[in-house]
Order: C-alpha cells, then structure tokens, then sequence
C-alpha cells in the first residue's frame, strides 16, 4: 500500500531481490525526505463556507514564486454547478505573492457552486521549496449585485438581477476637471475587496492624514473606497470634488455597506482614466477576456 511521505523524517525499505540465478535474497535500505525547513504554505480565497459576489476571483497565492508556472498550475483543478467558462492566469498581486488566478468569462450565475482542488503537497515549486499541503475550497457564489457608477450622472445605483434596487447621490473623483490624474476615479469594472465601519484615510500629497470616514468599501487598492463623507454632502448628486473616492451620505453610504459582499462588481465610467494592473490587487476585470485568455495558463 501507498505511504504519503513526511517532510524530515527517515524511512526503511525492505524486501526480497531475485538475481539472474532465480535466487532470492532479502535487501534493506534507508532513506530521508527534504526537511521542514522546505515546506511551503500555500493558501486559496475566497475559502471554505463563502458566500461571495459574481465579479469574485478565485486566488490559489504560493508562498514563493514558482519556478516553472505550467507545471504547477497542473495541480489546480476547479468544477462549478452549474458548469462556467472561465481560465486560470498567473498574477504577482500587490503584496508581493504570486497568485493563480482564475476569472469566470462573464459574472457568475447567482447561486453557482465552486469547488477549488490544489494538490500541491511535495510538489516542487521552486528549487528547495516544495507545498506543505493539499488544499481544497468550497464556496457559493451569492446574488447577483452590480453597482453601476457612471461619474457623470453623480449618482451610485444598486442594481440586482438586473433591476434597480436603491440610487444615491454621489460625488466622484474631481480630477477631470482640473487636470491631475490622481484625483480621477477610474474607469472600469472595480470588485468590492474590503469593509471598515471606520477607515482612517490617509493622503499626504493633498494634506490629510488619519482621517476617519464611515462605512468604507474598498474597490481598488489604489485608495478608491465607497464610503460616507458629511463634508460632501452639498455636492453629493450635482458636482465631483473627490479625491477619487466615491462620496455618500452617512444614511446611504451604511445603506450600500450592509447589501455589499466581497467580489461584487462595481463599474465606473465616464472618466478619462482606465482602471488598470497599477490600481490595485484585483484588476481581473479591468482586463478584457481577449486579454485575460492571452495570459491564461490553458
């Protein structure tokens, strides 16, 4: 019977050897496996038991960079129900892990079940570092919720399963209008990637440090968040004086924050912009699929 192997530990193989006179004689031998030292913790997200939005990547992240990619990505398999087109591409995300990620063609079907297999233990993944386990992942993809935010119109709305479920007043970014770059909420499909009741926000180059706003969602990690801002409540729904961020009121802003859940898509247009691989840990969607397949390891 088969033995799955330890890290550092010896092992002692006997049995019989036949020579070329047809005698049998018993043989022994030992042998060590590489030491703990070489084991590699890999992780996957969204995790067991998740229930996420329809613009979710799904990331296996790798402890160290693999030194041939194809030959890893062999060890990750997904199924759904119902079945989805999609691929795998390698991403370097924004901590400095790389990742093998997988993006659906289109948003997941509401309610879609995922499976993600990564048998990666004793795979060799770079010269000296081999994967401590296999990992497995069981999530569900939840309603389908898309926030549409077009700069212009200087409303956020709410859209699920395609109907229009709530609309606020807005303020975007006001860099278009005076020319820096920095200033400008960028265009394309964001997804929603974290949640803070109270998140101190911080930009140096516009004079403000540890400034606490309400109800933050996260869309990019170049510092474009949902949230509640009191002191742009008289733009709020006629004119853009962000930083970039998307402004609400305290009521609407806690609003959007409860309905939101991790991988909700939210797409912005109407700027000059592009959303892009230097705005953020999640930039799956900003790619078209033509260019998500020209990287895909398939």
């Amino acid at each position: 019977m088969g033995q799955v192997l330890a890290f550092g530990d010896v092992y002692t193989v006997t049995g019989t050897a036949t020579g070329s006179d047809g005698r049998q004689v018993p043989i022994t031998g030992t042998f060590g496996t590489v030491g703990t030292e070489t084991a590699v913790r890999n992780t996957t997200y969204p995790g067991d038991g998740a229930v996420v939005g329809v613009a979710a990547p799904v990331i296996v992240y790798f402890g160290v960079e693999p030194a041939d990619k194809a030959a890893v990505a062999k060890h990750v398999t997904l199924t759904t129900t119902p079945a989805v087109e999609g691929a795998w591409a390698w991403v370097q995300h924004d901590d400095g892990r790389w990742g093998l990620d997988y993006r659906s063609k289109d948003y997941w079907p509401a309610g879609t079940q995922v499976h993600l297999s990564a048998k990666l233990y004793g795979v060799e993944l770079a010269p000296g570092s081999f994967g401590v386990a296999d990992i497995t992942s069981d999530f569900t993809i939840g309603r389908n919720q898309v926030v549409i935010a077009d700069v212009n119109s200087h409303e956020l709305v709410v859209q699920r399963d395609g109907a229009v479920v709530a609309s606020y007043p807005a303020s975007y970014g006001r860099g278009d209008d005076t020319g820096d770059s920095n200033l400008i909420t960028r265009s394309g499909i964001h997804v929603v990637s974290e949640f803070d009741e109270t998140k101190l926000m911080s930009n140096p180059r516009y004079g403000y440090s540890n400034v606490p706003e309400k109800w933050a969602v996260r869309i990019s990690d170049n510092g474009e968040f949902i949230h509640a801002n009191p002191a742009s409540t008289g733009a709020q729904g006629s004119t853009n004086v962000t930083h970039g961020c998307v402004n609400l009121s305290l009521a609407d802003a806690q609003d959007y924050y409860q309905s939101a859940i991790w991988g909700d898509p939210v797409e912005v247009s109407g700027t000059s912009v592009p959303l892009g691989p230097d705005d953020g840990d999640i930039y799956d969607w900003a790619l078209s699929w033509d260019e998500w397949k020209a990287r895909s390891v398939d």
